[in-house]
């Protein structure tokens, strides 16, 4: 029988305080079990939270950040006339490399050169790149050779255009004056000897010329240099003159 469907009459004194106790058990975990109702996963093991699910728009965001702080790809500088000569100008351009160049030793690197890339020794399509190989290499040798055609090309480098500006003239009257002076004198020139006086003082400005122009290019003053190439081109242009003079000839100095 049952302990609670016993009278309580028939129940032993001993028996009672056991009977007591358990009524009160009974009654107390009836009423836990209504207060908090079973819930097996809070015997379970605890799993980490998964990690959220970020939107598109937000991970876009992330990728346009990331792009935005990497730093930009900078494009490889195409290589310039000096490269062809690693020999003779290893420095390259200035004002990193000299202005003056050794002319004997750019002409022995330039005919190494060309030995080595004269189309004649190439067949097929190697023959095609050979062809353009050495008119480069011509084309950088007859600039580089030149003063005047090597400050033009180097001005042309930092974004300065002499050699086809027809509006770069010197304003300077004093010099202009001397110029016109000079035509003059070539003009009525009458005979050798005068000519050769003119042209070892034109010589004499031409060279001073271009040691203002190293030293410019030196400094990297391109502005200044310049000016200074539109002069030399002026000394140029007169030892052309010079060259071509014939008694009674007209000279005509082309800027």
């Amino acid at each position: 029988m049952a302990l609670s469907a016993m009278p309580q009459g028939a129940i032993a004194p001993c028996s009672r305080r056991f009977y007591l106790a358990f009524q009160r058990y009974v009654s107390s975990t009836a009423a836990s079990a209504t207060r908090t109702p079973h819930n097996p996963n809070l015997y379970m093991h605890s799993r980490p939270t998964p990690h959220p699910k970020l939107p598109i728009q937000h991970l876009q965001l992330r990728h346009q950040t990331a792009s935005a702080s990497s730093p930009p790809k900078t494009s490889p500088k195409p290589p310039t006339h000096y490269d062809l000569f690693p020999q003779t100008l290893p420095c390259g351009p200035p004002p990193s490399g000299p202005f003056p160049i050794n002319l004997q030793a750019l002409k022995r690197e330039f005919l190494q050169l060309q030995a080595k890339a004269h189309p004649d020794r190439h067949t097929g399509a190697n023959k095609s790149r050979a062809e353009g190989t050495s008119a480069l290499i011509n084309e950088a040798y007859k600039t580089l050779q030149d003063p005047l055609l090597r400050a033009q090309y180097l001005l042309s480098l930092h974004g300065i255009d002499v050699a086809e500006d027809e509006t770069a003239k010197i304003d300077d009257p004093e010099l202009l004056g001397e110029v016109l002076e000079v035509r003059e004198r070539i003009e009525n020139a009458e005979g050798e000897g005068e000519v050769e006086a003119l042209k070892v003082e034109n010589e004499r400005k031409l060279e001073g010329s271009v040691k203002v122009l190293g030293r410019l290019c030196g400094n990297g003053d391109w502005d200044a240099a310049k000016s200074e190439a539109v002069r030399l081109r002026y000394w140029v242009n007169i030892r052309e003159a010079l060259r071509d003079w014939e008694p009674g000839k007209p000279v005509v100095l082309v800027h």
